[in-house]
């Protein structure tokens, strides 16, 4: 099946065109970017040309940042086309509901994608879990935004998620392994002052859980999770890549390479199944952060 990829920037050349690459069910057709290009692929400006021009194209896997989405989204929707969505799946919870009864009126599939669900060991912490009662729970999500967003400045302005756009990834996680759901009780949020999105941020759940989410992390990167239950310790690391029990290796593989290969296949079950993937309970823990949150000003961030 032939895919157009929108947004050629840092991680559709990172993961996404390798994944596709080395998919077996798609073929990347062409690509829609003002800056961007892939070697050897139809590149657009605009997607209602690549729209027009490529009836062909069946699927539109879209990285753009959160707020210009939703227009693109819309298009490729109206266009008769399968929709995948880069994390976060868009600037507001309005704008996915709308996306998802837009699809379903076209009659094609919307995939709001989490990647670090697809990480190695999610499935096995799940398992263990599964049964358990978790007694505490701590996350800690700390990394550079200069490393990994390097000149980003829309990932700081509204709309962008600031630190919230890697702690999404750990609250994917969360929502996804986790017996019982849980809710967010509270929030401290800093926010650099001349930015408008938080740089930091500490969050408290209910089953006494919490998170620690920080981008101005320098040198070796942290992305664990530990949960103390009934029956002992369970730990992942390596953004949920690694699973430790009672501080003992259990499994998993220390790479990230996996995460989007398993995206595109599930993107490709969900077309031949004629249905949709739409589970916004990560957004909603970052929505109620935002809502219940404390803001603290700290000092300004440059690149």
């Amino acid at each position: 099946m032939k895919l157009a990829l929108v947004g050629i920037g840092k991680i559709a050349l990172d993961q996404h065109v390798p994944a596709i690459a080395a998919s077996p069910d798609w073929e990347l057709a062409a690509t829609v970017s003002r800056s961007g290009t892939v070697e050897g692929v139809e590149a657009f400006t605009r997607i209602e040309d690549m729209l027009e021009a490529r009836p062909d194209i069946e699927l539109v896997s879209l990285c753009l940042p959160p707020v210009p989405r939703f227009a693109a989204a819309q298009a490729a929707l109206r266009a008769g086309r399968h929709l995948m969505l880069e994390k976060p799946p868009g600037a507001t919870l309005s704008e996915v509901h709308a996306l998802a009864d837009l699809a379903q009126a076209q009659g094609v599939s919307l995939f709001a994608t989490w990647h670090s669900r697809m990480a190695h060991a999610v499935a096995g912490a799940k398992a263990w879990l599964a049964g358990k009662t978790i007694r505490e729970g701590r996350i800690t999500w700390r990394e550079d935004v200069r490393k990994w967003h390097p000149g980003q400045d829309w990932i700081f302005e509204p709309g962008g998620m600031g630190v919230f756009d890697p702690g999404i990834n750990a609250l994917s996680i969360l929502t996804e392994i986790l017996p019982d759901p849980v809710h967010l009780t509270g929030a401290e949020l800093d926010f650099p002052a001349n930015r408008q999105a938080p740089i930091a941020a500490r969050l408290a759940f209910t089953q006494n859980i919490s998170a620690d989410f920080d981008f101005r992390q320098e040198g070796p990167q942290t992305w664990d999770m530990e949960f103390f239950t009934d029956a002992g310790k369970l730990a992942l690391r390596m953004g949920g890549n690694v699973i430790e029990i009672d501080g003992q290796p259990a499994g998993g593989e220390d790479s990230i390479m996996g995460e989007y290969p398993a995206l595109y296949a599930r993107m490709a079950e969900l077309v031949r199944g004629g249905v949709s993937d739409v589970d916004l309970s990560p957004m909603v823990q970052v929505s109620d952060a935002f809502t219940l949150g404390r803001r603290n000003i700290v000092e300004d961030f440059e690149f």
